[in-house]
């Protein structure tokens, strides 16, 4: 299927999430497919939302309105999670994107896994990573757009060479998907790279400062880079 006929879910927890970043979040949606569905879930009578309230028309997202029963209680998370459930059993949709912080939507993104719909999910850099990693794909709305004035823009340099190779996760990643891609000779396509990272774990080169795979995989300095017109291909330095 193109990926311009994908329907998309996106849920959006209004509290937990910034209506700053809500236009390049939905063009990263739109490169997966079409947002069909577009819901915000708050307690809108809160001055906390009124970021959100500017940009709810703009973008065509359905603010619905859940109120606070009890104090320190969010009954946003849960009436998004009984309307994700409902679209879900409707089986109308190829995937949902959940824009929020919060951990609590853990184990609605394994539910949502095990149906095989993938989860893009956006959130602020102190997302928590049980919920990065249930994802297919996350990525920090910090990384999209131009940084805000709340942004540390310190914090969206790139990741230089030692800090990728102390990072035991990426490596193995990394290393892992090479190998499961590589031919006889110990190269691998980065296109069949990166789709095996793809089916191990969430991932978004530009979290770590890079807008491509390649960037990232070459700023290991792990690998060695060839490349032949329009195709890169990826060896283990080790295999040499």
């Amino acid at each position: 299927m193109d990926a311009a006929e994908k329907r998309i879910a996106l849920l959006i927890d209004a509290d937990n999430a910034p209506a700053s970043k809500i236009d390049v979040v939905l063009g990263e949606v739109a490169r997966h497919g079409a947002a069909n569905v577009r819901r915000a879930y708050g307690n809108w009578k809160s001055p906390h939302l009124k970021a959100w309230e500017a940009v709810l028309h703009a973008y065509a997202i359905r603010p619905i309105q859940q109120f606070a029963y009890s104090s320190g209680k969010n009954a946003s998370d849960m009436a998004m999670v009984i309307d994700a459930m409902d679209l879900l059993y409707a089986r109308s949709l190829d995937a949902f994107a959940i824009v929020s912080s919060d951990a609590d939507f853990t184990p609605l993104v394994m539910r949502i896994l095990t149906d095989g719909l993938r989860v893009y999910g956006f959130g602020e850099k102190k997302t928590p990573d049980p919920f990065v990693n249930a994802c297919s794909q996350f990525t920090y709305v910090e990384r999209l757009g131009e940084p805000t004035a709340q942004t540390d823009e310190a914090a969206l340099k790139p990741s230089d060479p030692k800090q990728l190779r102390g990072d035991a996760r990426l490596v193995r990643m990394l290393r892992t998907a090479v190998e499961a891609a590589e031919g006889d000779d110990g190269w691998a396509h980065l296109g069949q790279v990166g789709n095996q990272i793809g089916n191990q774990a969430s991932f978004d080169p530009r979290n770590h400062g890079y807008r491509k795979l390649s960037d990232l995989v070459e700023a290991t300095e792990l690998f060695e880079i060839k490349r032949q017109n329009q195709v890169v291909l990826i060896r283990d330095k080790r295999s040499r």
